[in-house]
């Protein structure tokens, strides 16, 4: 059974080798977007990835199948607050490219399972601010007249490239990260804070190497139930910043036996229908190739006809739980989706856009259970994607030691 000591350091016998890892070890406590996570330096860690399951199960309170609450750690006993980035200076290979490096891993609640299948949109705009703080980097641009600088960065679960660029003071000729001017506020997130801009470069196949892993804007799942018949559902298997199964509301109600009629908050949040969608999102994920029994990757959503001041409502769930807001890369996937002919998305925001008589741009709103969201996508001549952006806003919340 696996003993903890708390000391300043502990020796554990890790197969025939010992390993010493700081408890407390230095973290930092930040939000990004409508998440918070710790932040830990790559050095502070054991080098090989497998070794970091009992030092983050213990940060974040895992695993708590009884009560869901990570009582005993930094968790929240919800997806978006049990949340771990690892971030250190580039690997040689990378280090002309970028400024730092980073992974991101999902701690599971229950099961403590860590899950590093994919990325973080809403801690990802705070990787910058991170690593300017710990002097991993200088910016790699700087605008002196507008104060902003950008910090590239690489991201190791998805191998793709991310920009964040916010707003900075100078100290003693450094960049210091300044989240506290009041240019922007969140849905979800009280107040208004500094605009950090979040940047995707060529976020399309960050798990299956292509946007439609299908090669199909529209695909046909049949998907399990309860009785003997095998229900099908159209979907669009689409993979942006991270790999997402969308499903139209509208379909849902269909196989649910609602002949069409709309869902509610009720629907969305019943056992019922979260069963329904997760055997949904892991036919989603067999098809496009990926393991089924991740639970973080693909994502699933329902996207629904908007009403005014949006062009797409989304419900999008997060380790088999409704989302509170709408996770930031699905919000980007989203994004990209609704750019390409032929998507459930696409027809949504076509549909919306010649309603209302506007023309369909880069910037797509999309409506979640929080609020509004405004994401965008620009696209060569060819139909690739070359960048997804958002804006999202961020706040330190504590710089010490975390025991584990």
């Amino acid at each position: 059974m696996h003993r903890r000591i708390h000391s300043s350091g502990i020796r554990r016998l890790m197969g025939s080798r010992p390993l010493t890892t700081a408890n407390p070890i230095p973290a930092t406590f930040l939000r990004g977007g409508t998440s918070k996570g710790i932040f830990l330096r790559r050095s502070d860690l054991p080098e090989d990835p497998a070794e970091w399951t009992p030092i983050f199960q213990g940060i974040m309170g895992s695993p708590d199948p009884k009560y869901r609450r990570q009582l005993n750690g930094m968790g929240g006993g919800v997806s978006s607050l049990s949340k771990v980035c690892v971030v250190g200076p580039p690997s040689p290979e990378r280090a002309s490219e970028v400024d730092v490096e980073y992974t991101f891993v999902q701690v599971g609640i229950e099961d403590g399972t860590l899950d590093l299948s994919g990325n973080c949109g809403n801690l990802s705009s705070m990787i910058g601010v991170f690593a300017l703080d710990e002097g991993l980097c200088a910016p790699r641009a700087t605008d002196l007249e507008e104060g902003l600088a950008t910090v590239r960065s690489y991201n190791t679960n998805t191998s793709k490239i991310v920009d964040t660029t916010f707003p900075t003071l100078r100290s003693d000729g450094t960049a210091v990260p300044n989240l506290d001017i009041p240019q922007v506020e969140m849905a979800g997130v009280p107040g208004q804070a500094s605009r950090i801009i979040l940047q995707f470069v060529n976020p399309a196949g960050a798990r299956t190497g292509q946007l439609l892993p299908t090669g199909n804007a529209i695909d046909v799942l049949n998907v399990p139930s309860d009785s003997p018949d095998t229900s099908q559902i159209p979907v669009s298997l689409v993979d942006a910043t991270n790999p997402t199964v969308f499903i139209s509301s509208e379909h849902l109600s269909g196989i649910l036996g609602m002949d069409s009629q709309p869902l509610t908050v009720s629907h969305f949040t019943s056992p019922e229908v979260e069963i329904r969608l997760e055997r949904i999102r892991r036919a989603g994920a067999e098809r496009m190739g990926l393991d089924p029994s991740a639970k973080a990757q693909p994502k699933i959503a329902v996207l629904s006809e908007p009403t005014e001041g949006a062009d797409i409502v989304i419900h999008a769930y997060s380790m088999g739980v409704l989302h509170k807001a709408v996770p930031m890369t699905v919000g980007l996937c989203l994004g990209v989706a609704a750019g390409v002919p032929g998507t459930l998305a696409h027809e949504i925001a076509v549909r919306a856009h010649s309603q209302s008589g506007a023309k369909l741009g880069d910037m797509v709103k999309i409506r979640h259970p929080g609020g509004v969201v405004e994401v965008g996508a620009t696209f060569a001549e060819d139909g690739t994607v070359l960048s997804a952006q958002v804006l999202r806003t961020g706040r330190r919340l504590m710089k010490g030691a975390v025991w584990w």
